[in-house]
This record gives C-alpha cells, sequence and structure tokens, in this order.
C-alpha cells in the first residue's frame, strides 16, 4: 500500500534538532522527500533566507519544527532573544510559504502556551482562557501566536496549516546543558552523574507531588506526521501527548530504578513545587488519530533514553 508521504517533498525547520530529526526519520521512512535547512545557509529568523529557502528547495509541506528554548535559566538571562526569535521566524516562515505557495504548514506548539493558572486536564478551547505564566510568556505566547497567523492566513490567503500543542518531550538525542535542559534531561544527567561519582546521595526540589505528563521523542514525532495527514481544522490547536499525569516523585523513583542507583534521595521542600497538575486532554488527539496513542510506557522510554545518555554524555552536555 502506498504511503501518503511517498514522493511528497517535504521541508522540516530544526531537523536536526532534538524532534526535528525524529520526524525527519520517520518521513524519510515512508518515503518522503526531505530537505532541512540549516541555520548556516539559511537564517530563518530573515524573510528574504525564509523565501529563498522554500524556492530552492519546493516543498508540499512544510514542518515548523525550529525554536530556540530552554529551561527557566534561559526564560529568565535571554527573555527578549527568547521572543524576538521566535515570533519573528515563525512569521516570516508563514508569509514565505504562502509566497511559495507551500501547501499545507505543520506548526508546532507548546503546552506552556496554555494559561498559567489552569491546572489539570487542559482541552485546546481554553488556550487562549488567560494569560501564559510569566516565566515562559516569552516563549509560550510566540508559538500561541502561530496559532492566530495560521487561521488569518487561511481566511485571506487560503494557506492551510494546523497547531499542534506539544506536551513535555524527552528522548534520545536532548541537550543535557543545564541552561538548556528540562526536567527530565535534568533529572537523568544528575542520576548518571551520580552513579558515576559514586555520590551518597542527590537532592530533588521540591515535595515530588506535582503531576507533569511525558512523551517519548519517537512517539511524538509519529503523532506529529500522522496529524499532518489527517488533521485538517486551522481554526483549533490539536494537543498531542499521553493524557497520563506522572508525579515528580514517580518520575525521579523510575529514573532511580532504571540507573540503579543506590544512594539517598532527599527532597528539599523549601524550593517552589509550581502547579500542582499539568497534563493535556488528548480525546481529539485520539478521534483525529483514529484511535493512536503513544505506545512506549515511562519507564521503556526512560530506559532508552538513559542508555542513550550514558553512551553520547559528553555531547548531549554541551548541546544548544
Amino acid at each position: 500500500m502506498k504511503s501518503y508521504w511517498s514522493g511528497k517533498r517535504v521541508t522540516v525547520t530544526g531537523g536536526a534538532g532534538f524532534l526535528g530529526q525524529h520526524v525527519v526519520r520517520r518521513l524519510e521512512s515512508y518515503g518522503a522527500k526531505v530537505f532541512v535547512p540549516r541555520q548556516r545557509a539559511y537564517n530563518l529568523v530573515a524573510l528574504d533566507a525564509c523565501l529563498r529557502c522554500l524556492l530552492e528547495h519546493p516543498c508540499d509541506v512544510l514542518f515548523h519544527t525550529a525554536a530556540y528554548y530552554g529551561g527557566i535559566g534561559i526564560n529568565q538571562s535571554e527573555p527578549a532573544r527568547l521572543y524576538y526569535t521566535n515570533l519573528v521566524m515563525g512569521a516570516n516562515l508563514m508569509e514565505a510559504a504562502r509566497l511559495a505557495q507551500v501547501a499545507k504548514v505543520v506548526n508546532i506548539g507548546t503546552a506552556c502556551s496554555y494559561p498559567g493558572y489552569l491546572e489539570g486536564h487542559l482541552k485546546e478551547r481554553d488556550l487562549w482562557a488567560g494569560p501564559c505564566h510569566a516565566s515562559v510568556v516569552n516563549y509560550g505566547l510566540t508559538k500561541k501566536m502561530l496559532a492566530v497567523q495560521g487561521e488569518a492566513y487561511k481566511k485571506q490567503y487560503g494557506l492551510d496549516s494546523i497547531h499542534l500543542i506539544l506536551t513535555n518531550l524527552y528522548g534520545p538525542g536532548d541537550s543535557y546543558n543545564p541552561e538548556r535542559s528540562h526536567v527530565v534531561a535534568a533529572l537523568v544527567r544528575k542520576w548518571v552523574e551520580a552513579e558515576m561519582a559514586k555520590a551518597p546521595r542527590i537532592e530533588v526540589w521540591g515535595t515530588g507531588k506535582p503531576v507533569r505528563e511525558f512523551i517519548y521523542v519517537e512517539d511524538c514525532a509519529d503523532a506529529i506526521v500522522l496529524a499532518a495527514e489527517k488533521y485538517q481544522d486551522v481554526t483549533m490547536p490539536l494537543n498531542i501527548g499521553t493524557g497520563i499525569g506522572t508525579t515528580i516523585r514517580e518520575l525521579v523513583e523510575t529514573i532511580n530504578a532504571v540507573t540503579g542507583y543506590r544512594g539517598t534521595i532527599t527532597w528539599n521542600a523549601d524550593k517552589p513545587d509550581g502547579a500542582m497538575m499539568k497534563v493535556l486532554d488528548v480525546e481529539r488527539m485520539r478521534q483525529v488519530l483514529e484511535g493512536w496513542t503513544p505506545p512506549t510506557d515511562l519507564k521503556s522510554g526512560l530506559a532508552k533514553t538513559i542508555a542513550w545518555y550514558r553512551a553520547n554524555k559528553a555531547q548531549a552536555d554541551t548541546k544548544w
């Protein structure tokens, strides 16, 4: 049976990055002809570079996975760069896509675009129910604006696009640089280094009670490619996640079990926990993707992630 992607011309921004590399592999496995623009040839913050990219490498579908992002440290130290880079890159790519007559754009959003005060299972209709949390507003709002631009460009120019909202990613290929890493990568690095140093104890911030959601990056790439084929509604974003909440304590205990660390774990309850529950509602995702759910459970995904990190530690620790 011929794949939907067989012979299709596809461009993936950020295709050498953490998420993008897995999207590229999946598309190529389905027979797509994939082009990955590199920054040295195409600075996507500039409109002329975006347009040149799409004219020199015409595509049927553009996946915009590129982003400048990081943990709380980057959000605090580089708020202007986060805001400008992501806002202008997204806006220019959409403008270039309509000028180059790309058939469809798949924009990758983030769960931190949801209102900061909301907790529980977050539904797509709640995206505009309030402002982003102050700690991530400079990144979250720029991705949110892509959803606005997609709808506007469909209305005026007829450009088809979709906006996918991703939960927390983890897996092989991630950055473990302290300035860039998120919770899973940061914890994996802490555990592997403690094991290597035979450290007697590890301290974790908070109480461990907050509930978060984590999706293995290869599963997420599968969902993105499937959604690009099956989802058409520019007026409503689509959550991509597991719908499964995991406490930070459960995450820590699973990493501890997989690494085999035998020291003591202490919890510093003087440090803030943040929101108690942030999990995406994935009911619409299951409907749109015809029953698909992420196949990789947390323990299996962490085992693959930790094995990859051990084998690639030097590179992963400095990756941007």
